[in-house]
């Protein structure tokens, strides 16, 4: 399976900046998908493939603030850049506190642009490695048994196999044949890296009654 290429999604009521900013792109190596309104591209619009939204800021209809908003609340964790007609300090502030890479002036200088396409590019893959490991690390602790689990926070914890027998009403051995089968399922090897893990699940120790 090849990896999906970094595409920028356009988003400019004026055809003629659409025009000349996708022929820029391409000429870069950029996959370049480019909407006329923000609606077009909200349809369209597949959070899952790589890539970063270049918006204009005001366009009818919907503003490009508030389709940075809709993208936030779809679940679209893409690196957003804005152009803008005029220099709008209070807009580029709000853009940038939402998150936005960068707030450029048209005519935009190409270099500018370039370079911000390539930090949200950077930021994107950044972000993408992120949650991969964390989906795989979600994924290691789902094939726990409840009962592995259970022991699994009085582990992290730092309670010894005995104390964990008592707390649960069993033998030391079986917490022990559980506490194997942990470290195993999880490919841990160390008490430090079951604690480690277990963290950046957000899986907290049980703490002794």
């Amino acid at each position: 399976m090849t990896d999906l290429a970094f595409t920028v999604f356009l988003v400019d009521d004026d055809a003629g900046v659409l025009k000349a900013l996708s022929r820029l792109l391409r000429a870069r190596g950029y996959d370049i998908k480019g909407f006329t309104s923000p609606q077009a591209f909200l349809a369209d619009h597949d959070a899952s493939i790589p890539g970063c939204a270049v918006l204009d800021v005001s366009m009818p209809g919907l503003d490009g603030l508030e389709l940075q908003q809709a993208l936030t609340a779809g679940g679209s964790q893409q690196p957003v850049i804005f152009l803008t007609g005029k220099g709008d300090i209070p807009t580029s502030v709000r853009a940038m506190r939402a998150g936005a890479i960068d707030f450029l002036t048209k005519p935009v200088n190409d270099a500018e642009l370039l370079a911000a396409i390539a930090r949200a590019e950077r930021q994107d893959a950044a972000t993408r490695n992120a949650n991969a490991e964390m989906n795989s690390i979600h994924a290691r602790f789902a094939v726990l048994t409840p009962r592995e689990r259970e022991v699994m926070t009085h582990v992290i914890a730092g309670r010894l196999n005995k104390q964990i027998a008592g707390d649960l009403g069993t033998v030391e051995k079986t917490i022990k044949v559980h506490r194997g089968r942990v470290m195993e399922k999880l490919g841990v090897r160390s008490v430090a890296d079951l604690v480690r893990l277990a963290e950046k699940a957000g899986i907290s120790a049980q703490s002794r009654a």
